[in-house]
């Protein structure tokens, strides 16, 4: 169990430190040329598509519903279609060439998927004495990939019980105690005791408090919510029209197109879009210059148009980004009051509209952001946002995913079994 913790630890802090290359690398090579992204993305776009769809299939999208179906599954085939050591080394490979290539993904929701696979890998196939039950193990290294990609042990925690567990009883603490300590000090050991953003210094006073926590959980509720509802939508029913025929016939193609349109956004806003977000809420916190107004919509954009690609790469990272930028937007309207109060109040707003895990949202953010004067309107407002986001959505994005991952991966294994008939019958 300790070495399984440390191996995630040690992967996680890889994945992070090759995420940030690619990042670097892409950045260096646009810089003064944004004529290579039109390149780049289509093809790179197209390659990851193809190698995904046949290699590993199940790497595709975010990690975090594949890790959700196979804790929810019993069928020990299916799991191992969704959570294996091959699929984890192929989710770090693919994540980080999508993110070479300028795709607007993030590396946690993969983290989560490759530390499950990791944990899940100590079930075997004796049923006794086993170290834990296989949705013990998956559900800890959902926590323990959160711990170890945010350095966020405490949401890594919440994450496990309120996110991957979700109304389920979760009584093994113990195991995920040992997966989230000990993948958190081999994280620690190797990249010292950091704040995701920074330590940044936010206050609020109490006169227009209310009315800040208000307004931001109000416009993260709305658009959190009609964002997951989108994504369900096409996570559910793809493309509309002939542009979704099409699409399912030609996922490649499919691919590239949305490669183009993400280097077209990136020419467009300068770069803003590319990548996780990080780099520009970070400044932003610092109050190294705001965010333009635009980048909440041109954010979403190309996390959608990533989405709809079906590469490998998570939502949750550049989904903070988005709220930062709509926290950004709202600022606007209060031009007396320090601008980065509504950025953290809009990652935590539109975390918890989206995801529907209020606590986790306000957790982690406040992990990340090492500051504690502004707890009560981040728990304010991240309630706020969940509460909208319930009367308008009734089943959490990433467990709408999880469902349509059961779905695929059960029909996978059927037309497998049917191939395999076939075989044998000649």
């Amino acid at each position: 169990m300790v070495f399984a913790a440390c191996l995630v630890g040690l992967l996680s802090v890889g994945f992070a430190k090759a995420a940030e290359w690619a990042i670097e690398f892409h950045a260096a090579l646009l810089n003064g040329r944004p004529w290579i992204g039109l390149l780049l993305s289509p093809l790179g776009f197209a390659a990851i598509a193809w190698i995904t769809l046949r290699f590993f299939p199940s790497a595709t999208g975010s990690g975090i519903p594949q890790a959700i179906a196979a804790s929810l599954s019993t069928d020990g085939r299916l799991r191992r279609s969704l959570l294996s050591i091959p699929i984890a080394l192929g989710k770090i490979l693919l994540t980080t060439l999508g993110l070479l290539c300028g795709a607007s993904i993030g590396r946690e929701g993969p983290t989560v998927q490759v530390a499950s696979s990791v944990m899940y890998a100590l079930a075997g196939k004796r049923k006794r004495r086993r170290l834990a039950s296989s949705h013990a193990l998956i559900v800890a290294g959902g926590g323990a990939g959160v711990a170890a990609a945010f350095n966020t042990p405490l949401g890594g925690i919440l994450f496990a019980i309120e996110e991957m567990s979700h109304r389920r009883a979760f009584q093994a603490n113990g195991t995920l105690l040992t997966a989230v300590i000990f993948s958190g000090i081999v994280s620690l050991l190797l990249l010292g005791n950091y704040t995701y953003f920074g330590r940044t210094d936010l206050a609020m006073g109490m006169a227009d408090g209310w009315k800040v926590v208000l307004a931001m959980g109000i416009a993260c509720g709305l658009m959190g919510s009609l964002y997951a509802r989108a994504l369900i939508a096409l996570s559910h029913h793809g493309l509309p029209g002939r542009a979704g025929q099409w699409a399912k016939r030609h996922p490649i193609y499919l691919a590239a197109a949305c490669g183009l349109g993400t280097a077209v956004l990136g020419w467009v806003t300068g770069g803003d879009i590319y990548g996780t977000g990080y780099q520009q809420v970070k400044s932003a916190l610092e109050g190294e210059g705001m965010l333009p107004w635009y980048f909440f919509l041109a954010k979403m954009a190309a996390i959608t148009l990533a989405f709809v690609s079906r590469i490998p790469g998570g939502v949750f990272a550049p989904a903070l980004a988005v709220g930062a930028g709509l926290g950004s937007l709202v600022a606007m309207g209060f031009p007396g009051l320090a601008p980065n109060v509504f950025l953290v109040l809009g990652m935590v707003g539109f975390l918890s509209a989206l995801t529907q895990t209020p606590i986790t949202a306000f957790v982690i953010v406040m992990e990340m952001t090492a500051n504690h004067e502004v707890l009560l309107p981040l728990m304010a407002t991240s309630l706020i946002a969940f509460a909208l986001s319930r009367t308008l959505i009734r089943t959490p994005l990433y467990h709408a995913l999880a469902r349509d991952t059961l779905r695929s991966a059960s029909e996978r294994l059927k037309q497998q079994k049917l191939v395999h008939q076939d075989t044998l019958g000649n």
